[in-house]
Protein backbone atom coordinates (compact mmCIF):
# COMPACT_ATOMS: atom_id res chain seq x y z
CA UNK A 1 0.00 0.00 0.00
CA UNK A 2 2.87 2.40 0.78
CA UNK A 3 4.30 1.83 -2.73
CA UNK A 4 0.96 2.76 -4.27
CA UNK A 5 0.56 5.95 -2.31
CA UNK A 6 4.22 6.83 -2.91
CA UNK A 7 3.95 6.49 -6.71
CA UNK A 8 0.67 8.42 -6.76
CA UNK A 9 2.16 11.18 -4.59
CA UNK A 10 5.23 11.33 -6.85
CA UNK A 11 3.04 11.71 -9.97
CA UNK A 12 0.91 14.43 -8.39
CA UNK A 13 3.97 16.24 -7.00
CA UNK A 14 5.66 16.18 -10.44
CA UNK A 15 2.60 17.62 -12.15
CA UNK A 16 2.13 20.23 -9.40
CA UNK A 17 5.79 21.25 -9.68
CA UNK A 18 5.50 21.69 -13.44
CA UNK A 19 2.22 23.60 -13.12
CA UNK A 20 3.66 25.86 -10.41
CA UNK A 21 6.69 26.57 -12.56
CA UNK A 22 4.45 27.45 -15.47
CA UNK A 23 2.30 29.76 -13.37
CA UNK A 24 5.27 31.49 -11.80
CA UNK A 25 7.04 32.06 -15.10
CA UNK A 26 3.91 33.32 -16.83
CA UNK A 27 3.05 35.63 -13.94
CA UNK A 28 6.41 37.42 -13.99
CA UNK A 29 6.86 39.21 -17.28
CA UNK A 30 10.46 39.36 -18.42
CA UNK A 31 11.56 36.31 -16.45
CA UNK A 32 12.02 32.79 -17.72
CA UNK A 33 12.75 33.87 -21.27
CA UNK A 34 15.71 31.55 -21.75
CA UNK A 35 15.32 28.68 -24.21
CA UNK A 36 15.14 25.93 -21.61
CA UNK A 37 12.35 27.59 -19.61
CA UNK A 38 10.34 28.41 -22.71
CA UNK A 39 10.74 24.83 -23.91
CA UNK A 40 9.75 23.47 -20.52
CA UNK A 41 6.60 25.58 -20.46
CA UNK A 42 5.54 25.06 -24.06
CA UNK A 43 3.89 21.61 -23.65
CA UNK A 44 2.22 22.81 -20.43
CA UNK A 45 0.57 25.87 -21.93
CA UNK A 46 -1.19 24.14 -24.83
CA UNK A 47 -4.20 22.08 -23.73
CA UNK A 48 -3.92 19.72 -26.70
CA UNK A 49 -0.26 18.94 -26.03
CA UNK A 50 -0.76 18.60 -22.29
CA UNK A 51 -3.71 16.20 -22.63
CA UNK A 52 -2.07 14.08 -25.33
CA UNK A 53 1.12 13.57 -23.32
CA UNK A 54 -0.75 12.67 -20.14
CA UNK A 55 -2.98 10.30 -22.13
CA UNK A 56 0.01 8.51 -23.66
CA UNK A 57 1.31 7.84 -20.15
CA UNK A 58 -2.12 6.78 -18.93
CA UNK A 59 -2.52 4.37 -21.87
CA UNK A 60 0.99 3.02 -21.27
CA UNK A 61 0.07 2.17 -17.67
CA UNK A 62 -2.17 -0.63 -19.00
CA UNK A 63 0.72 -2.31 -20.85
CA UNK A 64 2.60 -5.30 -19.44
CA UNK A 65 5.45 -4.18 -17.16
CA UNK A 66 8.20 -4.86 -19.70
CA UNK A 67 6.44 -2.75 -22.36
CA UNK A 68 5.21 0.08 -20.17
CA UNK A 69 7.63 2.67 -21.56
CA UNK A 70 7.23 1.71 -25.25
CA UNK A 71 4.57 4.32 -26.07
CA UNK A 72 6.18 7.18 -24.08
CA UNK A 73 9.58 6.42 -25.65
CA UNK A 74 8.02 6.37 -29.12
CA UNK A 75 6.30 9.69 -28.51
CA UNK A 76 9.54 11.33 -27.34
CA UNK A 77 11.50 9.97 -30.33
CA UNK A 78 8.78 11.07 -32.75
CA UNK A 79 8.54 14.47 -31.12
CA UNK A 80 12.29 15.04 -31.29
CA UNK A 81 12.32 14.09 -34.97
CA UNK A 82 9.29 16.23 -35.75
CA UNK A 83 10.79 19.09 -33.76
CA UNK A 84 13.87 19.16 -36.00
CA UNK A 85 11.61 19.20 -39.06
CA UNK A 86 9.42 21.98 -37.65
CA UNK A 87 12.45 24.05 -36.70
CA UNK A 88 13.72 23.67 -40.27
CA UNK A 89 10.39 25.00 -41.56
CA UNK A 90 8.94 21.66 -42.70
CA UNK A 91 5.40 21.06 -41.49
CA UNK A 92 2.82 18.66 -42.86
CA UNK A 93 -0.69 19.72 -43.83
CA UNK A 94 -3.26 18.76 -41.23
CA UNK A 95 -0.77 19.07 -38.38
CA UNK A 96 -3.29 20.61 -35.97
CA UNK A 97 -5.91 18.03 -36.92
CA UNK A 98 -3.42 15.22 -36.19
CA UNK A 99 -2.60 16.76 -32.80
CA UNK A 100 -6.26 16.94 -31.76
CA UNK A 101 -6.81 13.43 -33.14
CA UNK A 102 -3.98 12.18 -30.92
CA UNK A 103 -5.75 13.55 -27.83
CA UNK A 104 -8.92 11.67 -28.74
CA UNK A 105 -7.12 8.47 -29.80
CA UNK A 106 -4.87 8.11 -26.76
CA UNK A 107 -7.76 9.01 -24.47
CA UNK A 108 -9.91 6.29 -26.06
CA UNK A 109 -7.07 3.73 -25.86
CA UNK A 110 -6.69 4.49 -22.14
CA UNK A 111 -10.46 4.35 -21.61
CA UNK A 112 -10.59 0.94 -23.29
CA UNK A 113 -7.47 -0.22 -21.40
CA UNK A 114 -6.29 -1.32 -24.84
CA UNK A 115 -2.99 -3.15 -24.83
CA UNK A 116 -0.73 -3.27 -27.88
CA UNK A 117 2.59 -4.88 -28.71
CA UNK A 118 5.62 -2.79 -27.83
CA UNK A 119 6.38 -2.13 -31.50
CA UNK A 120 2.85 -0.99 -32.33
CA UNK A 121 2.65 1.22 -29.23
CA UNK A 122 6.05 2.74 -30.03
CA UNK A 123 5.17 3.33 -33.70
CA UNK A 124 1.72 4.78 -33.07
CA UNK A 125 3.01 7.14 -30.39
CA UNK A 126 6.02 8.12 -32.54
CA UNK A 127 3.79 8.96 -35.52
CA UNK A 128 1.59 11.31 -33.51
CA UNK A 129 4.53 12.59 -31.47
CA UNK A 130 6.10 13.79 -34.74
CA UNK A 131 3.15 16.12 -35.34
CA UNK A 132 3.44 17.51 -31.80
CA UNK A 133 7.18 17.98 -32.37
CA UNK A 134 6.61 19.82 -35.67
CA UNK A 135 4.32 22.26 -33.88
CA UNK A 136 6.85 22.80 -31.07
CA UNK A 137 9.72 23.26 -33.54
CA UNK A 138 7.77 25.62 -35.79
CA UNK A 139 6.67 27.74 -32.80
CA UNK A 140 10.14 28.10 -31.31
CA UNK A 141 11.05 31.80 -30.93
CA UNK A 142 13.91 32.81 -33.23
CA UNK A 143 15.98 34.51 -30.52
CA UNK A 144 16.63 31.44 -28.37
CA UNK A 145 18.95 28.45 -28.58
CA UNK A 146 17.30 25.47 -30.25
CA UNK A 147 19.14 22.89 -28.14
CA UNK A 148 18.09 24.30 -24.77
CA UNK A 149 14.52 24.82 -26.01
CA UNK A 150 14.37 21.21 -27.21
CA UNK A 151 15.78 19.98 -23.88
CA UNK A 152 13.02 21.83 -22.03
CA UNK A 153 10.27 20.51 -24.32
CA UNK A 154 11.53 16.93 -24.02
CA UNK A 155 11.91 17.12 -20.23
CA UNK A 156 8.34 18.43 -19.83
CA UNK A 157 7.08 15.71 -22.17
CA UNK A 158 8.84 12.95 -20.23
CA UNK A 159 7.50 14.34 -16.95
CA UNK A 160 3.93 14.41 -18.33
CA UNK A 161 4.24 10.84 -19.64
CA UNK A 162 5.63 9.71 -16.28
CA UNK A 163 2.79 11.49 -14.48
CA UNK A 164 0.23 9.63 -16.61
CA UNK A 165 1.96 6.28 -16.10
CA UNK A 166 2.31 6.72 -12.33
CA UNK A 167 -1.28 7.89 -11.95
CA UNK A 168 -2.55 4.92 -13.96
CA UNK A 169 -0.40 2.43 -12.06
CA UNK A 170 -1.31 3.97 -8.73
CA UNK A 171 -5.06 3.78 -9.17
CA UNK A 172 -4.87 0.32 -10.74
CA UNK A 173 -2.82 -1.06 -7.86
CA UNK A 174 -5.31 0.49 -5.47
CA UNK A 175 -7.97 -1.63 -7.23
CA UNK A 176 -9.75 1.36 -8.75
CA UNK A 177 -8.75 0.79 -12.36
CA UNK A 178 -12.00 2.40 -13.48
CA UNK A 179 -10.64 5.78 -12.31
CA UNK A 180 -7.80 5.50 -14.84
CA UNK A 181 -10.23 4.47 -17.56
CA UNK A 182 -12.60 7.32 -16.74
CA UNK A 183 -9.64 9.73 -16.88
CA UNK A 184 -8.87 8.41 -20.36
CA UNK A 185 -12.49 8.93 -21.36
CA UNK A 186 -12.31 12.48 -20.01
CA UNK A 187 -9.24 13.18 -22.14
CA UNK A 188 -11.00 11.82 -25.24
CA UNK A 189 -14.06 13.98 -24.52
CA UNK A 190 -11.84 17.04 -24.08
CA UNK A 191 -10.22 16.21 -27.43
CA UNK A 192 -13.63 16.17 -29.08
CA UNK A 193 -14.38 19.58 -27.60
CA UNK A 194 -11.05 20.88 -28.94
CA UNK A 195 -11.90 19.45 -32.37
CA UNK A 196 -15.27 21.22 -32.39
CA UNK A 197 -14.02 24.59 -31.16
Amino acid sequence: MSIISCSTRLALASMAWLAAGASAALAHTGHGTDGFTLGLLHPLTGTDHLLAMLAVGLWASFAPARLIWSAPAGFVVGMATGGVAGFAGFVLPGMEFAIVTSVILFGVLAFMAQQASGLIAFGLAAAFGAFHGMAHGAEMPAAITALTYAAGVLLATIALHAGGVLFGLGVRRASVEMVARIAGGGVAAAGLVLAIV
